[in-house]
């Protein structure tokens, strides 16, 4: 095929003009389609492609004008250029065919080499903003997908400012409450499953606590071989961290109880939770992680390694935030690596 052919339209009530005209056109190696009114001109652009109209202006029922206007208000269609066509050659029936998104404007009877020139003209433009929209929209997808990976990365509102131009991101935040989940015994376990089996096994377990993440509005950090973080309370300040990192930790030891290994084997969880200040940002300018830290991120750390196996241990700054809506037990004073002893409670479930 030529590169100048394209499929047009051509809309004319006279039948010899129209005839006269589709010929001219099949000679030149176009794709001629033909209309006798603005209706089923309309009609055919809706059911299929085409890469030119030659539209008549003067037309019973539904003249050139009203075609042109109810095709470039669709926008589906309004992308179709069209070249009007009319015995009427005045300024202010070109200027009028402009305004309303013409793309071009030839009088009636046709100069053959005009003709194809213009047709010709406007196909090639036509093939152009094809090729434009074909790469925009190339282009927003690609957008759409790294967009989507920089939020599995980064929090939302801090993928926002990174993209705004902050090129320093660090923040402090008065109280937020952290949580560290980590299988016990898991190393142990590992060494007698396969890398694709423990892959398979971790993926299952983290997309759960994903999910329950998510159900709470609270934050992931990372995972750490099969250790788990998780915040609330930032990177949107919220009144209710506490809880929402309550409500997860005990979903969590119910997800747990239902997971089991190839070989059917139960597996188990320490849970530390502490409330206080912590300072975040994003560390890296290829690679981006946005982290926590401060003692408050320690401390919970401390309370899960040091805590009892399928159980949730928090400090005393948690325990006072939950007491009223949640049960605990006493578990005393413990020692706590750099930190000395420490009063701890052990979350046993929500009050009734």
């Amino acid at each position: 095929m030529k590169t100048d052919d394209g499929s047009v339209l051509v809309v004319d009530d006279n039948e010899v003009n129209r005839d006269l005209l589709a010929r001219r056109l099949q000679r030149q190696g176009h794709a001629v389609t033909v209309a006798e009114d603005g209706l089923q001109a309309m009609a055919l652009m809706r059911s299929e492609p085409f890469d030119l109209v030659l539209l008549d202006i003067m037309m019973p029922q539904m003249n050139g004008y009203q075609v042109l206007e109810h095709l470039k208000a669709d926008e589906q269609l309004r992308h179709i250029p069209v070249i009007m066509i009319s015995a009427v050659d005045d300024i202010d029936s070109i200027v009028r065919c402009i305004e309303l998104g013409a793309e071009d404007y030839l009088s009636k009877p046709f100069n053959p080499v005009l003709l194809k020139a213009r047709i010709s003209a406007c196909l090639e433009k036509k093939r152009l903003r094809d090729k434009e929209q074909t790469y925009l929209r190339e282009l927003a997808e690609e957008k759409e997908k790294s967009e989507r990976l920089l939020l599995n990365i980064l929090p939302g509102p801090i993928a926002q400012r990174l993209k705004e131009g902050e090129n320093t991101i660090a923040d402090s935040f008065a109280e937020v409450t952290v949580m560290f989940a980590d299988l016990v015994g898991f190393t142990k376990l590992s060494a007698h499953l396969s890398p694709a089996e423990l892959v398979e096994l971790l993926n299952e377990i983290f997309s759960a606590f994903d999910e329950l993440a998510e159900r709470y509005g609270l934050e992931k950090i990372k995972t750490i071989g099969d250790a788990y973080m998780v915040v609330g309370g930032l990177p949107k300040v919220s009144d209710n961290h506490a809880e929402s990192i309550a409500e997860m930790a005990i979903d969590i030891l119910g997800a747990m109880a239902t997971i089991r290994t190839k070989g059917g084997q139960p597996l188990s969880i320490r849970i530390g939770i502490h409330t206080g200040p912590v300072e975040a940002g994003v560390i890296g300018t290829k690679k981006f992680t946005y982290d926590l830290w401060g003692d408050t991120v320690n401390t919970a750390s401390r309370m899960e390694s040091q805590g009892i196996p399928g159980g949730i241990q928090v400090t005393v700054a948690t325990y006072e935030r939950l007491r009223n809506k949640y049960v605990f037990e006493e578990r005393g004073v413990i020692s706590v690596k750099g930190k000395g002893d420490m009063m701890t409670y052990l979350l046993v479930g929500r009050k009734s």
